[in-house]
C-alpha cells in the first residue's frame, strides 16, 4: 500500500524521487507506476499494476459505448503515462501532465492505499483543512448510521 505524505521538489529536467516504500513488488510499482491526471481531483494520481487493474475492472464493468466508460477510457487509459525509474528511483514527469495538475516545483506524494496522488504543495496545504473535516463529518456520520443499524436501536 502507499501510505503517508512526502514533500518533494521536482529537478530542473522535472524528475521527481518517488519514495523507496512506494517501490515495492507489493503494489505492482517496482519498475515504475502508471501516471494520469485524477478523476477526482486537480492533481496527478499514480500506481502501479494494482491499481491499473482495478480500473480495468471499473471501466470493463460498464457497457461499451456507454458515455461514462469513454469517460474513463479518456482519461485512464489514454491520459496515463507509464513512467520508469531512473537509477537514483526517480521519475521524469511529462510537461503536459504538469500543466494538467497545476504543478511547480514544490510537490506534495500523498499515499492513498493502492494509489498515490501528486499535488502541488500549495493546493495541497489549501485543501488539506477542508478533507480533514470532511473525513470526521463522514466518520461521526457513518457511526450515526451503524448505531442507527443496531438490532433493537430504533432511532
Amino acid at each position: 500500500m502507499f501510505l503517508s505524505t512526502y514533500e518533494k521538489q521536482l529537478d530542473g529536467k522535472r524528475r521527481l524521487l518517488i519514495p523507496q516504500e512506494f517501490r515495492t513488488s507489493e503494489n505492482g510499482a517496482e519498475h515504475g507506476v502508471f501516471c494520469f491526471f485524477s478523476v477526482e481531483s486537480d492533481c496527478l494520481e499514480a500506481g502501479g499494476d494494482k491499481l491499473m487493474a482495478e480500473y480495468v475492472a471499473l471501466i470493463e464493468s460498464l457497457p461499451f459505448g456507454d458515455d461514462w466508460r469513454t469517460a474513463l477510457e479518456e482519461t485512464v487509459y489514454a491520459g496515463q503515462k507509464p513512467l520508469a525509474y531512473d537509477s537514483g528511483g526517480r521519475i521524469t514527469l511529462p510537461e503536459g501532465l504538469i500543466e494538467d495538475a497545476g504543478l511547480t516545483d514544490d510537490v506534495v506524494i500523498v499515499g492513498m492505499g493502492p494509489r498515490f496522488q501528486i499535488w502541488d504543495r500549495a493546493r495541497w496545504m489549501s485543501r488539506k483543512e477542508e478533507r480533514r473535516q470532511l473525513a470526521r463529518r463522514a466518520m461521526r456520520e457513518r457511526g450515526e448510521f451503524g448505531r442507527r443499524r443496531l438490532p433493537g436501536n430504533d432511532q
